[in-house]
């Protein structure tokens, strides 16, 4: 082992929400399995905190959705302190997770005082126009991304890049939504009998405040129509209270679980009405049939559409190329709509859709965290060479 490898490595990691921290956690293992001794500091939420990442800030503070006028007071004081601290803390090397207004800022600052940065997650550049490539390049030393067809784009604009997987194909079993069905149901208190509906609204306050409304008079609609059951996860204890609070207040005669884990939620239902986002993800890795919706607020979303190049927003579309899962963008995401969707994937016999899902679990399953981290350490060691 060279005199290199055996000195402490800095790395500065910053996430910025949940399915974030939960990429960064499994990224700290892989690379704490390849290197001895690395130290690590940034922003990150509990999972990152669980294997050693000194968090300068709680990361429920970076929570915001859309263009975030509101909060951009404390996200430049938090953004501010940040460098300060990254400064002195003097890494080898800079990782941004996701969250990419905030970690693009921080990415170009680091650079320009000679610390590699590499990105892990791909912004959605393949939906956007051009601007947001030249910009990645100006910034970012390394792209590290989780889907195959990310990759084309940075090929094209001469950024380096990997393709890596998503460490959620390898965590998830295929079988686990088969074979934990009804032990889900039972933590929950479903039986294997009901017909239950798992609801996802998001992670973030501003994300339930959007689409949560809609979703839970959806959820109205499919009890009158199919007398479901339904759970609906929550990443907190502050998320928890503001789901019960606005379930209670829009359908206050129709029971809800609320759990901590969506997983378990998703494992136990028959159906997801669900948010697009990384909770897609995981509920096409179990193979549940799904509707998803996504909602911003009025200003952004007419900021943004115009800019938009792409047809399909779901995320299991997008990997498919082709339409496998109803959704349902800003005023098109209905409670109507979505329960006429919801009454049907549950009617309807989904061997097709499921076989679509084993497909592209397949191409996903991949040592993304291994891989990761190999990438990271090349780059923190100066030898990161472009194939």
């Amino acid at each position: 082992m060279t005199e290199q490898e055996n000195r402490p490595l800095k790395i500065a990691i910053l996430a910025g929400e949940p399915s974030g921290d939960s990429l960064g956690a499994s990224l700290i293992r892989a690379l704490k399995e390849q290197r001895s001794t690395i130290l690590f500091s940034g922003i990150g939420g509990p999972a990152m905190a669980a294997e050693g990442c000194n968090s300068l800030h709680n990361i429920d503070r970076l929570s915001v959705n859309g263009f975030p006028i509101k909060k951009i007071p404390e996200l430049t004081s938090i953004f501010f302190s940040t460098r300060s601290a990254l400064k002195k803390f003097d890494p080898d090397c800079f990782v941004g997770i996701d969250y990419n207004f905030f970690n693009g800022f921080l990415e170009g600052l680091m650079k320009k005082t000679g610390v590699p940065t590499a990105h892990y997650v791909s912004p959605s550049v393949w939906a956007w126009r051009a601007g947001r490539v030249r910009r990645i390049k100006q910034n970012v030393d390394l792209m590290l991304t989780l889907y195959p067809f990310e990759t084309e784009i940075y090929k094209n604009n001469d950024i380096p890049v990997r393709y890596v997987g998503h460490p959620k194909a390898l965590e998830i079993n295929p079988d686990t939504g088969y074979k934990e069905k009804n032990t889900a149901r039972a933590l929950l208190g479903f039986s294997h009998t009901d017909t239950v509906v798992a609801i996802l609204p998001g992670s973030r306050s501003s994300e339930v405040s959007l689409i949560g409304p809609a979703f839970f008079r959806t959820a109205k609609l499919l009890s009158e129509a199919l007398n479901c059951k339904f759970v609906v996860p929550a990443t907190n204890c502050k998320r928890a209270e503001q789901i019960t609070r606005l379930w209670h207040s829009i359908v206050p005669n129709v029971p809800v679980i609320v759990t901590d884990s969506s997983i378990t939620a998703m494992t136990a239902a028959d159906a997801v009405l669900v948010k697009s986002g990384t909770a897609t993800l995981e509920a096409m890795l179990l193979r549940r049939p799904m509707v998803v919706a996504y909602r911003l607020n009025e200003i952004t979303y007419k900021l943004v559409s115009s800019l938009l190049q792409t047809q399909r927003f779901a995320l299991p579309n997008i990997l498919a190329q082709k339409d496998l899962v109803p959704e349902f963008i800003q005023q098109a995401a209905k409670p109507e709509a979505l329960a006429k969707a919801m009454v049907e994937l549950i009617r309807e016999p989904q061997e097709d859709l499921m076989s679509e899902f084993d497909c592209i679990h397949k191409k996903l399953s991949l040592n993304s965290g291994k891989l990761a981290a190999k990438e990271i350490l090349q780059l923190c060691d100066r030898t990161y060479v472009s194939l």
